[in-house]
């Protein structure tokens, strides 16, 4: 059987490290990190995302501003509102909580985000800094930053040699995912809705990440014996054997068959998900230090 890769052990380990690193910058500098979270609408799960995001800036010793906005926010509101989040020193992260209410251009949003205290790593500044390798000086986006973490646990800073396979090819995780790969030195293949033979691109893979929210789309027999499976799926499906109108959260790995034959495997939940938040926490941390002038921290 597979080994399970603790996602919450990790997450765990860097938050702490960066409450120190925060608790370290107050004492010489006399700065908190401050972390900006602008939510708009009433979707109970971006708003339950929010508020552990919200309680863990405050664990790590951050300025922690959360700004709560009805669905009716216009666009022009919500600039306004980040060119003031922009303005202000004493803030440097600011993340809008995707998706926002339909008729906003979200792009715009977040593009309007200044990209040194993007911490979603979304700007097209920090995209382009990643895709051009360099790790450095832009802030990476938070999913793929903890995957790779995750990663690196099991097979170290180098994957010169090994076979990496994305399923999902979004800027939020996949793209980013994929060059941080690439540059850790693995050979990599962007697989998607249109891939031919998906199914035999994934038997090659040494490191295949699963990241396109299909409830346990990629089976026992799609995985190379001894590989490591990264499953960045969170799909909720009824669980009628929990109870009448019950339901489970599940990855896009069908897990069970997928452990059988993986070296090491991430869990759903408990895996991939803890790291974002992290992750999330050093980037602000990072940004801190950056609009300071010192060197940021590594994690």
């Amino acid at each position: 059987m597979a080994v399970v890769i603790d996602g919450k052990a990790k997450a765990a380990s860097v938050t702490e490290a960066v409450r120190k690193s925060a608790e370290a910058l107050e004492a010489e500098k006399g700065v908190k990190p401050g972390l900006a979270v602008v939510i708009v609408g009433n979707d109970p799960a971006s708003h339950a995302y929010v508020n552990s995001k919200s309680k863990m800036a405050k664990q790590c010793g951050f300025n922690s501003i959360q700004h709560t906005l009805p669905e009716e926010t216009t666009q022009a509101a919500l600039l306004k509102l980040v060119g003031e989040l922009n303005a202000d020193a004493s803030i440097h992260g600011i993340l809008v909580q995707l998706p926002l209410p339909k008729h906003f251009n979200s792009d715009e949003i977040i593009q309007s985000i200044l990209p040194e205290k993007d911490v979603d790593g979304l700007s097209v500044l920090n995209a382009g800094k990643l895709a051009t390798g360099d790790l450095a000086t832009g802030l990476i986006s938070c999913t793929p930053a903890g995957a790779m973490l995750l990663v690196r646990g099991i097979h170290g800073e180098d994957l010169s040699g090994l076979n990496a396979v994305v399923i999902g090819r979004s800027n939020l995780f996949g793209k980013p995912m994929g060059q941080l790969l690439l540059n850790a030195n693995a050979t990599v293949t962007m697989a998607h809705s249109r891939t031919k033979d998906l199914a035999g691109i994934c038997k090659t893979a040494d490191i295949l990440v699963a990241a396109v929210g299909r409830a346990a789309m990629v089976k026992g027999d799609w995985v190379k014996p001894g590989a490591t499976v990264i499953d960045v799926g969170i799909n909720r499906i009824p669980a009628p054997e929990k109870g009448e109108g019950k339901s489970k959260l599940v990855g896009d790995v069908a897990y069970d068959e997928a452990s059988a034959v993986a070296a090491a495997i991430t869990p759903v939940p408990g895996g991939v998900g803890p790291m974002t938040i992290a992750m999330l926490m050093a980037n602000t941390v990072i940004a801190a230090h950056r609009a300071l002038g010192q060197a940021a921290p590594k994690f």
